[in-house]
C-alpha cells in the first residue's frame, strides 16, 4: 500500500498540535539523556488521562494504518511501552483490526504463570509499540525477548522521531538510534511525527505564530545534532 504524503503530513502536524495542547510538547531549555541542552522536550508520560491516551492510541493506529505495514501481533516493552501497547491494539480493535497483545515485566514473576511475558504468546511477525527511541536499548532489549521466545521481531512503532545522532559510549556517531534499528537490526520504524514535521509546524504561520520564535533554536539544534 503506497503511503498517501498529504495524509501523512497531515496526520503528523495534527499530532505535533495535540501533543501542544496535551502540554507533553514543550519549549524551553532541557538536558537530554545524551547531556545534550535541546530546546524542545517530549514527555509522554504527561498523556495521562484517559480521553488523551485514547487519542494518542487513534494517531498510532492511523500512521500503522497507512503504511500498509503487515504484523502479527503487538509488544508493549516495560513501562511506557505497556499501555501504548494495549491502547494501541484496542483502537486498532475498534477499528476491525483485531490483534493479540502481550508485554514484559521488568523482573520475573516467581508466583503465578511466572517469568517476564504477559499475554498472548510472542508469535509471528511482532510488532513493538513505544513513545521515542533514544539510544535503542529497550528496542534491543524487546528483540531480545521476542526472538527467545521463538517470534520474529518485526517493526517498531514511535510517536516522535527526534532525528538525532545517537550516543555510544559518550560519543556522538553519525546515525540516530531510529536508523540504526532500521538498517543495522533489518526493523521497519513507523514514526507518528519527526522533528522535521515540528519544524514545519513552527513554520507554518498564524497557526503557530505565538510559537516562531523557537524554530531558530529548534532548527539550530537540529543542525548540529541532527542525523544526516
Amino acid at each position: 500500500m503506497a503511503v498517501d504524503s498529504e495524509k501523512s503530513s497531515a496526520v503528523a502536524q495534527d499530532f505535533v498540535q495535540f501533543a501542544l495542547d496535551a502540554g507533553v510538547l514543550r519549549f524551553g531549555e532541557f538536558k537530554t539523556k545524551a547531556g545534550r541542552m535541546s530546546p524542545y522536550f517530549f514527555n509522554s508520560g504527561l498523556f495521562d488521562d484517559g480521553g488523551k491516551i485514547a487519542r494518542l492510541a487513534g494517531f498510532y493506529a492511523d500512521r500503522l494504518i497507512e503504511s500498509g505495514l503487515e504484523f502479527d501481533m503487538i509488544f508493549g516493552p516495560a513501562y511506557k511501552g505497556i499501555p501504548l501497547g494495549a491502547t494501541v491494539a484496542a483502537e486498532l480493535a475498534r477499528r476491525g483490526r483485531n490483534y493479540p497483545f502481550a508485554y514484559n515485566r521488568k523482573e520475573a514473576k516467581a508466583h503465578g504463570e511466572g517469568g517476564n511475558l504477559v499475554g498472548a504468546p510472542l508469535k509471528g511477525r511482532v510488532l513493538i509499540v513505544d513513545d521515542v527511541m533514544s539510544a535503542g536499548t529497550a528496542v534491543r532489549e524487546s528483540i531480545a525477548a521476542i526472538q527467545a521466545a521463538g517470534a520474529t521481531p518485526h517493526a517498531v512503532a514511535i510517536a516522535l522521531d527526534r532525528q538525532e545522532k545517537a550516543t555510544e559510549n559518550g560519543v556522538d556517531v553519525d546515525h540516530s538510534a531510529v536508523q540504526y534499528v532500521r538498517n543495522q537490526l533489518g526493523l521497519s520504524v513507523i514514526a507518528i511525527a519527526t522533528l522535521d514535521d515540528l519544524l514545519s509546524y513552527l513554520s507554518a504561520g498564524s497557526a503557530a505564530a505565538d510559537l516562531g520564535a523557537h524554530r531558530e533554536r529548534v532548527l539550530a539544534y537540529r543542525t548540529r545534532y541532527g542525523a544526516s
